[in-house]
């Protein structure tokens, strides 16, 4: 590690350093500079600002990291009941295209028992081999178990990417994976792509509440790892042709986590809209004015046979249910059709819907940031719009 230490021959006790420190991890004693090292992080302010050369600190020496052994992108195959999540065929769209950019193969890791049916559509779906570990008790999702089974395959064939969807399942346990491999990780992607010269995968994901959108890189440790979100990513078309490799794995029983222990699983009452799975989606945001008037949005939505979205801003303010909410902390979502209305098009709400098929907004304001992602726009009071939009659908029908 690096060290700073003071050159006492050096040093008058002028206390500049002191003023300098912004963790007060430096104090003049017997006029001489002393540095607390468990306060101290290295930002070298003390090291700008000393006029005597009495501080010093000493770098260690980057060893260059060996990473040809690490091949592969592989995709955690989670399973929800009887069926694989959907974000994982997102996953492996997008892992074929980093495959192809590394000159590598795409593998999928599924765990359970009973699964060759589940491997062979991993397979037509973009997976050119599986590794699948089969054990009774890997059948319900327990973290623990989970993560000593993968990382045993991790440090077995040392992929270079592993991803997961950024669901609870992917949350919990790509965290714990990363902890036993000594990985970097990014949670919440939203965008993935390798970096042409240096070959590594650039993560991007909104920062300071959705403000920015930072790519981040993990060039010192392998795998390199991440969380995606669901609906950010188009899905891998099935091919019933595709051929691929089913590699088996064992896993010991005695090394099941003893402290935890399935018991039963009680499915949750289906939420008031499913967002995630709609087709067409109609949103309101401020530019109502008031909670009465989603009614004129729940009309429109009628009329299309859509689901009811909304911004942050009309949830926090009580208008209508946290589970409508589109957007970085709501839900991510990837309809045919998009309908804004009334919304300005913030980064945070931009984030949860941009990658819908067709976008149209509706805006009074014409610089509104919505309109940057439109595919349609109308300037106008939604007020009048959106009621004859509604009238003439219905005339249609």
């Amino acid at each position: 590690m690096n060290m700073i230490k003071i050159l006492v021959d050096k040093c008058n006790g002028c206390g500049i350093c002191v003023r300098a420190c912004p963790l007060e991890a430096i104090k003049v004693v017997d006029k001489k500079a002393v540095i607390d090292l468990d306060k101290c992080t290295l930002c070298r302010a003390c090291l700008e600002s000393c006029k005597f050369g009495a501080i010093q600190i000493k770098e260690q020496e980057k060893k260059e990291q060996d990473f040809s052994s690490y091949k592969e992108v592989w995709v955690f195959a989670e399973t929800s009941g009887e069926h694989v999540a959907p974000v994982v065929f997102e996953l492996l769209n997008k892992a074929r295209q980093l495959a192809s950019d590394l000159d590598t193969h795409v593998a999928a890791v599924l765990l359970g028992s009973g699964l060759d049916k589940k491997a062979q559509e991993l397979i037509q779906r973009g997976a050119d081999k599986v590794y699948l570990v089969e054990s009774e008790g890997l059948n319900h999702y327990i973290a623990e178990n989970y993560t000593i089974a993968i990382t045993k395959l991790i440090k077995k064939y040392k992929p270079e990417i592993f991803l997961a969807g950024a669901t609870t399942t992917g949350r919990s346990l790509v965290s714990r994976i990363a902890v036993d491999c000594y990985a970097g990780l990014t949670a919440d992607c939203t965008g993935l792509e390798i970096e042409p010269e240096r070959k590594i995968l650039i993560q991007t994901r909104p920062a300071f509440g959705g403000n920015i959108m930072a790519q981040i890189i993990s060039p010192n440790f392998r795998p390199q790892m991440a969380t995606v979100r669901h609906k950010v990513m188009p899905e891998a078309e099935a091919d019933l042709s595709r051929k691929g490799e089913i590699i088996r794995e064992s896993f010991d029983s005695d090394k099941l986590d003893k402290r935890v222990k399935f018991l039963d699983f009680i499915k949750e009452e289906v939420a008031t809209v499913n967002l995630a799975e709609a087709d067409i989606i109609v949103s309101g945001g401020r530019g109502l004015g008031s909670p009465d008037n989603f009614k004129i949005i729940e009309g429109l939505a009628e009329a299309l046979g859509a689901a009811v979205g909304s911004s942050r801003a009309c949830v926090d303010a009580g208008w209508i249910p946290y589970s409508h909410q589109v957007g970085q902390t709501g839900r991510t979502v990837c309809p045919k059709i998009y309908i804004a209305c009334g919304i300005s098009g913030q980064i945070q709400h931009l984030v949860g819907m941009q990658s819908s098929g067709t976008i149209i907004a509706i805006n009074k304001d014409p610089d509104a940031p919505i309109f940057k992602v439109a595919d349609f726009g109308i300037v106008g009071n939604l007020f009048t719009v959106i009621p004859l939009l509604t009238k003439k659908l219905k005339e249609v029908k």
